[in-house]
């Protein structure tokens, strides 16, 4: 009889990037809820969660005063955070690239085609699963950019991330081995 031998644990953690296009309002949300998600469920020393964008206008600015406003009245903290841009050297590290809408989701896969490296690239709301069965990228799938208007577009943004968020740390088991 043959032993059959489980995955050996991961020496590193999981590490997932959120991506928009400024990394001041979709992403950090996204960020902060997943960690957030992640931690409840037992996940937290087992996953690394950070964000960037794919654009360049808002680089080393803190996140948009309204996310953090939306974040803090629903119990979420994101300290500290300051804007970065993905780029092409960031996919070696990555396990898991979540891209907020169809447009971030063409530019990392042209980005990603640039490395020897095929990163797991999904939008982020294909972890919901009242959308998992569609395909990306699909306009359904978008979180839509709350930059230009009110403070409700954040508390929209805020709840297709909470969806998501729910659908993708249930499945984070099964991308851990456990």
């Amino acid at each position: 009889m043959t032993a059959v031998s489980s995955p050996s644990p991961r020496l590193t953690p999981f590490r997932i990037t959120a991506v928009c296009l400024g990394n001041i309002c979709r992403s950090p949300i996204a960020e902060a809820v997943i960690r957030d998600r992640a931690t409840t469920a037992g996940l937290g020393s087992l996953v690394t969660v950070d964000s960037a964008g794919t654009g360049d206008w808002h680089l080393g600015h803190g996140a948009d005063p309204r996310s953090l406003s939306t974040l803090a009245s629903h119990g979420y903290q994101l300290p500290g955070h300051i804007s970065r841009r993905i780029d092409a050297d960031w996919f070696d590290g990555l396990d898991l690239v979540l891209a907020m809408d169809s447009m971030n989701y063409r530019d990392l896969l042209a980005l990603a085609a640039m490395t020897d490296s095929e990163p797991d690239l999904r939008m982020l709301r294909s972890f919901d699963p009242a959308l998992a069965h569609l395909e990306a990228p699909h306009p359904e799938l978008d979180v839509p950019d709350p930059y230009y208007g009110g403070p409700d577009g954040f508390g929209a943004v805020l709840s297709m991330i909470e969806a998501a968020a729910d659908g993708l740390v249930s499945d984070l088991p099964d991308r851990l081995g456990r």
